[in-house]
Order: structure tokens, then C-alpha cells, then sequence
């Protein structure tokens, strides 16, 4: 009978030990994934206040930038910088 209640602590912690790895796993993956939500939540931000530059419901909208004017700054010679 101590042989099996041997065998069954060291399942017991080897469970133990494994489902603490996994947790920790998993809090870094939310961590990774808190960030990446945040970096797309300012990307959006500014995407929104920027807005005025594309029309996104359009499907020509990439054309709408090189039909727009040429700002001062996109005149400049390739050499200049």
C-alpha cells in the first residue's frame, strides 16, 4: 500500500510542478497579448484622427493618395534629405 501512495505523491507533484509552468506560460501570453492590443489600439487612434487622408470604405482608396496634390515637403529632390 506505500508504493501506491508513493507513485501518487510523485504524480501529484510532477502535476503540480507542470501546471505551474503552464500558468506561467499562459500569464507571458496575456502579457504579449495586453501589448499587442494596446499597439493596435493606437494604431487605430491614430488612424481615426487621420482619417481625413483616405476614405477606408472606398476599395480605390490607395488611389486617393496619388491623385492628392504633393505636399512642400514630397517636392524635394531625392538628393536632398
Amino acid at each position: 500500500m506505500e508504493s501506491v501512495q508513493v507513485i501518487l505523491v510523485i504524480v501529484v507533484v510532477s502535476l503540480t510542478i507542470l501546471f505551474l509552468a503552464v500558468g506561467f506560460q499562459v500569464f507571458l501570453i496575456m502579457l504579449d497579448l495586453r501589448r499587442a492590443v494596446k499597439r493596435l489600439n493606437s494604431l487605430l487612434e491614430d488612424s481615426i484622427l487621420g482619417g481625413g487622408l483616405l476614405r477606408p470604405e472606398k476599395l480605390t482608396s490607395i488611389l486617393e493618395v496619388f491623385r492628392r496634390k504633393k505636399s512642400p515637403s514630397d517636392t524635394r529632390e531625392k538628393g536632398e534629405s
